[in-house]
């Protein structure tokens, strides 16, 4: 175990903590909460650059890191489609959610053909991440009453989903060179 990897740990037990303060009946919940939600998506720039800059990558990192981020993303979309149920935030909570399912799916099988680094994450999906990340700390701070702060969460969780299929859009691209030498050889 290195620090890299204790803090992608880190970022996998911040999960309940979050979900806990979200749900507590106090005017300070959703401040709390969206805390410690920021604290956790620090961890995911934090440990990749101390495992490039320490050279401390490990094959447990590399499984480990992608997992702890789409399981914080997920979770926090949930909270935020139940308690803010309307059409502006489940479409791109759908959509960040349903991508996230395909492109992992996609890696896993580039993988196992030996091409998966036709799948290697962009710049694109960092820009991604970014916007969702922010996206997500705006709207668990707030109430889920209209305010320009969750009127602003809306508008960067919409750019995020955008740039979520975008990002989709260039890895089935290019991926799709394999995808249709299985179907040509059927």
């Amino acid at each position: 175990m290195n620090i890299p990897n204790l803090l992608t740990v880190l970022r996998v037990l911040l999960i309940p903590i979050f979900i806990l303060l979200f749900y507590m009946p106090y005017h300070w919940s959703y401040s709390a909460a969206s805390t410690v939600f920021a604290i956790a998506a620090a961890t995911d720039w934090l440990d990749g650059y101390l495992a490039r800059r320490l050279q401390q990558s490990t094959p447990f990192g590399a499984f480990l890191d992608p997992v702890a981020d789409k399981l914080m993303v997920a979770v926090a979309l949930v909270l935020l489609v139940q308690v803010h149920a309307n059409f502006w935030l489940t479409l791109p909570a759908a959509i960040i959610i349903c991508r996230e399912i395909v492109v992992s799916a996609l890696r896993e099988w580039m993988a196992e053909i030996g091409a998966r680094a036709h799948v290697a994450v962009s710049n694109l999906g960092k820009w991604k991440t970014a916007a969702q990340m922010l996206a997500l700390v705006i709207l668990l701070g707030n109430p889920p009453v209209l305010s320009v702060w969750v009127v602003l969460g809306y508008g960067l969780l919409l750019v995020s989903a955008a740039l979520t299929l975008w990002s989709m859009v260039h890895y089935l691209v290019a991926a799709w060179p394999h995808l249709r030498e299985g179907s040509e050889s059927k």
